[in-house]
């Protein structure tokens, strides 16, 4: 099994404290997002892991326990995202500087081939046009040159909840969005496309689309796997034959996993984030019901959760091996 950590929530940055509780007890309990109240639970010993696939802004909090993980035996790699967007895009990270730093220290620990930087996603709009882009897309992979093998774009998507965020701050501080991806804009498209792939080659980086419809092969940006049973070859040492995850997009060519996360809980509170609702209010809410020490991220499901839901967890309670309460 590969756990995802997670599309939906920034675990490394605010949950460190209980990710690690949950690894410790060995298990984790997963409310299902579009199906309140139903969970599954899943073994997190790391026998049962094969690998955890980090998703941060800022995993700075998460390298005090790296020893910790390692130790028992885990498999893992980081999605680093680091764009270079105003605070008005991503009103609660840390500097630009201290992100970058934290990007090299964890590159020196793991490994460049474990750190993924993504430049994702590409949000086009009166405050970052396409100039903004190929300026500081450049810095930033000057910055982390030698620090990382491959770079993942995507473009931004307008989902509902993404649009209604965006309408509303257009009309507070007067900014204006375009979809790059529309037809009309596709030659720009295409040649800010090509200027990324050439800085990403001449800094020595790999560069892929993620779940991208636009083709941008005609311009060598080819698709990529954010959970890359490749990659998770690498760290095993053996070849990992993973599934598609039909789960996600179509488009999306990730392996199969398992994502522990849960939506509305980032306080990172980026604008074009998917995975927070358009309410404001959302993330509070839901944070009112995280206790570390729970077998959720959002408490409160607990009654639900149980064993039998998950086929992993009928096996290990059938060997008398399922952590009990």
């Amino acid at each position: 099994m590969i756990v995802s950590a997670s599309r939906r929530t920034d675990i490394p940055a605010w949950f460190s404290e209980w990710f690690m509780n949950r690894v410790r007890e060995g298990f984790v309990c997963v409310q299902n997002p579009f199906r309140p109240g139903h969970t599954r639970r899943y073994s997190l010993r790391p026998e049962d892991v094969d690998a955890i696939v980090f998703w941060s802004k800022n995993p700075r909090p998460l390298m005090d326990h790296l020893d910790e993980l390692d130790a028992a035996g885990y498999r893992y790699y980081f999605q680093f995202t680091l764009n270079d967007y105003p605070s008005v895009l991503e009103p609660n990270l840390p500097p630009l500087e201290e992100r970058v730093e934290t990007f090299k220290a964890l590159s020196r620990r793991l490994g460049p081939h474990r750190v993924v930087w993504r430049w994702d996603p590409i949000v086009i709009s009166s405050r970052t046009p396409v100039e903004h882009h190929l300026e500081h897309f450049e810095k930033v992979a000057g910055a982390l040159q030698g620090y990382s093998e491959r770079v993942v774009i995507s473009v931004l998507d307008f989902y509902g909840k993404v649009a209604a965020r965006l309408e509303r701050l257009a009309k507070e501080a007067g900014i204006t969005f375009r979809d790059i991806t529309h037809e009309a804009f596709r030659d720009e498209l295409l040649d800010l496309a090509a200027a990324l792939k050439k800085i990403a080659t001449q800094r020595g980086f790999q560069i892929y689309t993620c779940a991208e419809t636009v083709d941008l092969d005609c311009v060598g940006i080819t698709r990529g796997a954010c959970i890359d049973a490749e990659l998770i070859g690498r760290l095993l040492g053996a070849r990992y034959e993973g599934r598609k995850d039909k789960g996600q997009r179509p488009q999306c060519l990730c392996t199969e996993s398992v994502d522990i996360g849960a939506y509305n809980t980032c306080r990172h509170k980026c604008v074009y984030c998917y995975a927070n609702s358009k309410h404001d209010d959302s993330v509070e809410r839901n944070l009112e019901h995280h206790d570390p020490s729970d077998h959720s991220l959002v408490a409160g499901v607990l009654s639900s959760c149980s064993w039998h839901t998950c086929p992993v967890s009928r096996v290990m309670y059938s060997l008398g091996t399922y952590p009990r309460d």
